[in-house]
């Protein structure tokens, strides 16, 4: 009774997470339009941060327990699976790759891969210290700062309006944003929790199963909205989702706990592969960016590729 429950749950959780995910989409082009903002800097702030919060709970309480490496863990896991897997599937989705001709995304490309880097650069002396997390928040300050600067970086005027734009839209569609993001989010804890029990009950390997969690499950939520915002060429939208992830996870999600819980790194080798992919697909995704102002879907598969080598590397070397 209990495997067919849990079944039943995870099959009902996915239905929500394509229902809600599809949802918000229609709702961020309604917010933008009525804010005159690009669609990249609407799914930057709400989408993005939206994914960010579970990170941000993790990594403070794995810090509060005495764990930073999972902290690292979380923050290097979930960046590498936004560069790979989704930037990857969103490029083999779109009928011809991701568009990111864009000159505010282009140098946001270049802010996303340099973030995504600082703090393998900052845990070479074996910790993260308070100078280390104010560093990291202010580098978040300075992207707001920089991408609000200028209007042109986040204006957009929109030509076919065709309903009201009154400050109760607005409030509507907010509410109806809150509304379903929750519902992605839980949607995405409800995948998450019975593929734990599905795990247990058919004997699984543990760390098969724990790579799999950390890399694709925790980034469900987030996955499915891009996913369908590529069935329908939001190329706008994937890359503020993206990039905003990255973004917030590498400064405000980590500095936040440096700040708040500073730490030091006593064996920084059982996090040497996660390193290395990082650094390698943050400047992999910085050239493919760069060629041509797209992603292929040559280049998704590329992408895809080094995810699935990724985890066949840390499920090897867990054996």
């Amino acid at each position: 009774m209990e495997i067919l429950t849990c079944i039943l749950v995870f099959l009902f959780s996915f239905i929500v997470l394509f229902w809600s995910s599809n949802f918000i989409l229609e709702i961020l082009k309604k917010i933008a339009k009525f804010l005159s903002w690009k669609e990249f800097v609407v799914a930057f702030l709400t989408i993005a941060f939206a994914t960010t919060i579970p990170n941000l709970i993790i990594d403070v309480i794995s810090a509060i327990n005495g764990v930073p490496q999972l902290a690292l863990a979380d923050v290097f896991g979930t960046n590498i699976v936004d560069l790979t897997l989704i930037v990857g599937l969103s490029a083999l989705v779109s009928r011809a790759g991701l568009s990111l001709s864009s000159r505010t995304v282009q140098m946001s490309a270049f802010f996303t891969v340099g973030v995504a880097i600082l703090p393998l650069l900052l845990i070479f002396d074996n910790n993260l210290s308070r100078g280390d997390g104010i560093l990291l928040l202010s580098a978040f300050i300075f992207y707001l700062g920089w991408l609000f600067q200028k209007k042109e970086r986040f204006e957009k005027i929109y030509d076919k309006i065709n309903e009201p734009l009154s400050r109760l839209y607005f409030l509507k569609n907010l509410f109806l944003l809150v509304f379903s993001t929750i519902f992605l989010l839980l949607a995405g804890q409800g995948v998450v929790k019975s593929t734990v029990f599905l795990s247990k009950y058919f004997n699984l390997p543990l760390v098969f199963f724990g790579v799999l969690l950390v890399g694709f499950m925790n980034a469900l939520p987030e996955l499915t909205f891009t996913f369908q915002a590529a069935r329908k060429s939001q190329d706008w939208f994937i890359a503020g989702n993206v990039m905003g992830s990255v973004i917030m996870t590498s400064t405000l999600c980590l500095g936040i706990v440096a700040l708040i819980f500073p730490f030091e790194i006593p064996n920084l080798t059982t996090l040497a592969i996660a390193r290395s992919f990082l650094l390698f697909v943050s400047l992999l995704f910085l050239i493919f960016i760069k060629t041509d102002k797209k992603i292929t879907q040559t280049e998704g598969l590329c992408l895809l590729c080094i995810y699935v080598l990724f985890l066949l590397i840390e499920v090897s070397l867990k054996h």
